[in-house]
């Protein structure tokens, strides 16, 4: 399934990226809109009715955003309601939409990423619990077993080549998961090993 999916996100991002010869207009907006509400989603703390990750319906909202710059993007049916799939494809959509603008504008997109990392990891911080201890632990190790394949799903052609943005990029990505699932922790080894393999 997730192979599945990683072919189609990859497929969207290559496929509205040839004819593309300059930044939607929309974007940067599209991107702090995006960053916004997937912060409360992932939270779950239902202000301005953004549903929680896993509901079955409030990632479309989101999802949507992320449609207008990579129209192929989707969930497939058996991933709705599915707390690790929804958060996947979010995840890789507005990832994406970030490494598409720093390629067009590679400080901005830097940055962009840093505040996107940075968002991921206060949503996730806000949900009370111990991962895997009870049900609100159980949905943390969903969030962030979603958050991480998201990552993974992401198309890396997408990235700015000025190296100064990438490395900027790459190292907000890889400090993700040993801020999700702590300093030397073995899933952070594991998921930062497949982070490096991917972007560098």
């Amino acid at each position: 399934m997730f192979r599945n999916l990683s072919s189609q996100l990859a497929a969207a991002a290559a496929g509205g990226n040839g004819e593309k010869k300059s930044m939607s207009p929309t974007l940067r907006s599209d991107i702090y809109t995006a960053v916004d509400k997937t912060k409360s989603w992932l939270a779950g703390n239902g202000k301005g009715g953004s549903g929680q990750a896993g509901d079955g319906v409030s990632y479309a909202n989101i999802l949507s955003i992320v449609q207008k710059h990579f129209p192929d993007a989707k969930l497939g049916l058996e991933g709705v309601g599915q707390t690790e799939s929804e958060v996947s494809v979010v995840v890789s959509g507005v990832t994406n939409m970030v490494l598409e603008m720093s390629k067009w504008e590679a400080m901005a997109g830097g940055m962009a990423m840093r505040t996107w990392t940075d968002a991921l990891v206060n949503a996730y911080g806000m949900i009370p619990g111990e991962p895997g201890q009870g049900p609100d632990g159980r949905r943390k190790e969903s969030l962030a077993r979603g958050i991480t394949r998201g990552i993974n799903n992401t198309d890396v052609g997408l990235m700015t080549k000025d190296f100064t943005a990438k490395i900027q990029i790459i190292s907000s990505l890889k400090s993700l998961s040993s801020r999700l699932f702590g300093a030397g922790s073995e899933e952070a080894r594991r998921t930062e090993a497949a982070f490096s393999s991917k972007f560098i």
